[in-house]
């Protein structure tokens, strides 16, 4: 059961936020893919108020007093009506319907993020006017835009020297293999091959 002492933040989203407060800093960490959403613990504290004539006073701050203002400042980071997927819980879990009516919020807010993407692409055309929420937007909805860039790390391939993406099985300039066991798995090489992996791709009569 909740106590005063304790609540629970959840983050429906990966994205990670760093929160500088009067009374603390807090880490509100991002879920891993295999989490459906990250739960933070949070703690009751005390904020100290400058009375003046070098007096103080403690001022006790519960546990869901502070959680529910790390939220609204989180939430509140888009403008009018924004919504990033962070919420405190009711109690030490959140409840199906607190998930439900949040993701609900998140898409909603994320389809607008992606409306007004749309809308400066079609006037600009232009990556730099298209911002990192409307970026994750577009991600977290599952949804391919041309304007939706992501820079993907690249290395040099063996063979050619061209730049190839992380992950791909066989050079397209050179047909070099450079991954070959997912090669063989797409029927590129047969499964016993035992060339060398940056061999090219070419007709068993020409490598002989």
């Amino acid at each position: 059961m909740m106590t005063q002492g304790s609540a629970v933040i959840v983050n429906l989203t990966e994205q990670n936020w760093t929160i500088h407060r009067s009374y603390g800093t807090y880490q509100i960490r991002g879920c891993a893919p295999e989490e459906p959403y990250a739960l933070i613990p949070i703690a009751a504290t005390r904020a100290v108020m400058d009375l003046g004539d070098k007096r103080t006073l403690e001022v006790p701050i519960t546990a869901r007093e502070v959680a529910q203002d790390l939220c609204r400042e989180i939430n509140a980071d888009g403008g009018e009506d924004s919504f990033f997927g962070v919420f405190a819980a009711q109690g030490e879990t959140p409840g199906a319907d607190e998930i439900a009516e949040a993701r609900q919020r998140l898409v909603v807010f994320y389809r607008s993020m992606v409306a007004s993407a749309d809308r400066e692409w079609e006037r600009s055309h232009s990556y730099l006017f298209i911002n990192d929420v409307q970026r994750r937007a577009a991600r977290f909805l599952g949804l391919e835009k041309e304007w939706f860039y992501q820079a993907r790390e690249t290395s040099d391939c063996p063979g050619c020297g061209e730049k190839v993406r992380a992950g791909v099985a066989v050079c397209k300039t050179c047909h070099a293999i450079l991954d070959r066991e997912k090669a063989a798995a797409l029927g590129l090489v047969p499964a016993a091959a035992t060339a060398h992996p940056t061999e090219a791709l070419k007709p068993a009569a020409a490598r002989r």
